[in-house]
């Protein structure tokens, strides 16, 4: 039986990575954020592959899924392409727009994992070029972070010839008004997002996060230490966090954490159980830098997962 086909939809990027010796909160003044001039000083900095559905298809392709990458990349993206192509990352969606830049994430960390970034989305303002229905034999898809046309093209795609797929809107949520985000979830048979933009999406909707769940088949809120959260079928699930080996650097946790979900699905787990695998992924990915940096086998993966879970893969 052939490995089903996710279409990962969402950015493609490098990420310039700092992390700063400190917290942030203790060089803020918060009376003074009308006129905030601060600046931090950072000891450690590296460049990494990353992006949105990079870094999903990176793990899911780990983790042994069949990922393939819709995204929209600059004339600088040679050495990027060449190394999913080794990873055996499907690149039939990844168009390059020319004249253009690859996106470019600017991050800072400090102390307590928090982050400040800066974004040029470059190509990524042309992802609209793309056309999720022209994609063959796809069994799902997940609409990540990415230009806002062609955020909402992908989903009504995806919606048009009925592949399944999971709303993610993650940063790109300041780009839709309250309406879109309605409709956009509306389009979506699984949604998911961390604790903050839960809270956004009540803030612009006027609606409780939970009250989106009976219209999907799950509603996932990852809540960060705490572990996630399941809205599905009228109750409420919690998976726990599992504890990580060391803790390095949160980039692309949330990302590893949606491969994990996506395997779960496509092989029709429970999202319960598909939860636990990307819970598994983002603590072994955050024991590395960056968001493409974490390696194991697949016997390794499938082994860890029946130890921490006491559940067959």
């Amino acid at each position: 039986m052939s490995e089903p086909r996710v279409l990962i939809c969402g950015s493609v990027a490098f990420d310039t990575i700092c992390v700063f010796q400190g917290k942030f909160g203790e060089h803020i003044v918060p009376e003074a954020t009308h006129k905030i001039s601060v600046s931090f000083m950072v000891d450690q900095m590296r460049r990494e592959f990353g992006g949105c559905a990079g870094n999903v298809a990176y793990s899911l392709k780990l983790i042994g899924g069949s990922p393939l990458i819709c995204a929209t990349v600059g004339d600088d993206s040679g050495g990027y392409r060449e190394r999913m192509e080794k990873l055996g990352i499907g690149l039939e969606a990844l168009k390059t727009v020319g004249g253009a830049y690859t996106a470019q994430a600017y991050i800072m960390t400090d102390l307590d994992d928090n982050q400040i970034t800066s974004f040029h989305p470059g190509a990524m303002f042309s992802s609209q070029l793309n056309d999720v229905t022209a994609v063959p034999n796809v069994a799902l898809g997940i609409v990540s972070p990415d230009g806002r046309d062609g955020m909402f093209r992908h989903a009504r795609g995806f919606a048009s010839k009925k592949i399944p797929f999971i709303f993610d809107p993650g940063q790109a949520m300041p780009a839709f008004s309250g309406d879109e985000i309605v409709e956009l979830i509306g389009l979506a048979d699984f949604l998911t997002v961390n604790d903050y933009e839960a809270e956004m999406i009540t803030q612009k909707t006027g609606r409780k996060i939970e009250s989106f769940a009976p219209n999907l088949k799950a509603l996932i809120v990852t809540l960060g230490a705490q572990g996630s959260r399941i809205y599905s079928g009228g109750t409420i699930v919690d998976v726990p966090v599992v504890p990580a080996e060391k803790l390095v650097d949160p980039t692309g946790c949330g990302d590893a954490f949606r491969a994990g979900l996506l395997y779960g699905i496509a092989h029709s787990w429970s999202v319960e159980k598909a939860c636990k695998l990307g819970s598994l992924l983002g603590s072994i990915k955050i024991s590395e830098r960056g968001g493409q940096n974490h390696s194991f086998s697949e016997s390794d993966i499938r082994a860890r997962f029946a130890s921490v879970w006491k559940e067959s893969w």
